[in-house]
């Protein structure tokens, strides 16, 4: 059975500039490329089709890419982003990819393409998205190796397995509260639903 293509890729576009500039990227199904001008969650993006709007326009909502896997949708989103490039890294973009501060902590002697982090921030996002999921479909816990090999993330680096990748996943979870350690244990449980 093949995989269903009724994914997009769409960009909010400013109509006061000539051309129309992009100033968000996204992926989605059915109608979620008009959910944004619904929805004021206070973010820059927000900000911006606000003031599209008090100045007595309508953001342009564009289809760039239709007909697309889920995995298709996602790597056509992540080059376009990285393309763009987010207004945190000097791009134009309000996609929030990347974390406050991310930009900043670079070596100076590190050649740095553009659009690279924002392609690692979206591959951050989804890697925690898929531990999360993971940890809450299984209620009585999920060790780091279970999330490694589930997942696909063990590491052969000179033949030596480590799972660090993993560990690093479910550190970030820790910190941000979606999980939880299980005392005494070295398992792992989601506390978001």
């Amino acid at each position: 059975m093949s995989e269903r293509k009724e994914y997009y890729v769409y960009a909010l576009k400013d109509p006061r500039t000539s051309p129309a500039r992009p100033f968000y990227i996204g992926k989605g199904v059915g109608s979620r490329r008009f959910d944004h001008l619904n929805v004021d969650d206070g973010s820059a993006k927000a900000d911006r089709i606000r003031a599209i709007r008090e100045a007595g326009f309508d953001v342009i909502v564009s289809i760039l890419a239709d007909d697309l896997t889920e995995a298709q949708a996602l790597k056509l989103e992540a080059e376009l982003i990285g393309a763009l490039g987010t207004v945190v890294g000097g791009g134009i973009l309000l996609n929030r990819v990347m974390p406050s501060g991310l930009a900043q902590q670079r070596r100076r002697d590190i050649n740095v393409p553009t659009g690279v982090q924002e392609k690692a921030q979206i591959g951050l996002s989804l890697l925690k998205e898929a531990v999360l999921e993971l940890a809450q479909a299984n209620p009585e816990g999920i060790s780091n190796a279970d999330a490694a090999s589930v997942l696909g993330l063990r590491s052969d680096y000179r033949g030596k397995q480590k799972d660090y990748l993993s560990y690093s996943i479910l550190g970030i979870l820790l910190g941000e509260g979606k999980i939880r350690r299980i005392e005494r244990t070295r398992r792992h449980v989601a506390t978001v639903k």
